[in-house]
């Protein structure tokens, strides 16, 4: 489990924006991962997908390693954000743009707001 906690590390420290999920940003293989990469996506956010149902270490480590049950998990600048629910409720709230202006990570503003609006 070491060499996959390395993976895990390196790969949400190498990278700005990181979502381990189920299936990939193109094709979610489940619909809290789908909702996840469908907010990052419309947003414009350039960030790495980790696809778990790919390797089942990998799917098992990231829980190890965030310490978190569920997948999808989100990572911003090395640190975990949260699942389909926090992430959901960040962007209704701001919390995420804001995450996002103080982490220097780019998305549209505009698209952002459509997602609010969208829910009001």
């Amino acid at each position: 489990m070491t060499d996959v906690k390395t993976q895990i590390d390196d790969t949400v420290k190498a990278n700005d924006v990181v979502l381990y999920m189920k299936g990939t940003k193109e094709m979610p293989q489940c619909g809290f991962s789908s909702r996840v990469a469908g907010v990052l996506n419309y947003m414009g956010v350039d960030y790495t997908d980790v696809n778990v149902l790919a390797d089942d270490e990998v799917r098992q480590g990231i829980k190890d390693y965030s310490d978190w049950p569920t997948v999808p998990q989100l990572y911003v600048k090395g640190e975990f954000v949260g699942g389909c629910d926090i992430i959901t409720e960040m962007t209704l709230s701001g919390e995420l743009d804001t995450l996002f202006d103080d982490s220097g990570v780019g998305y549209n503003k505009e698209a952002a707001d459509k997602i609010r609006e969208a829910n009001a």
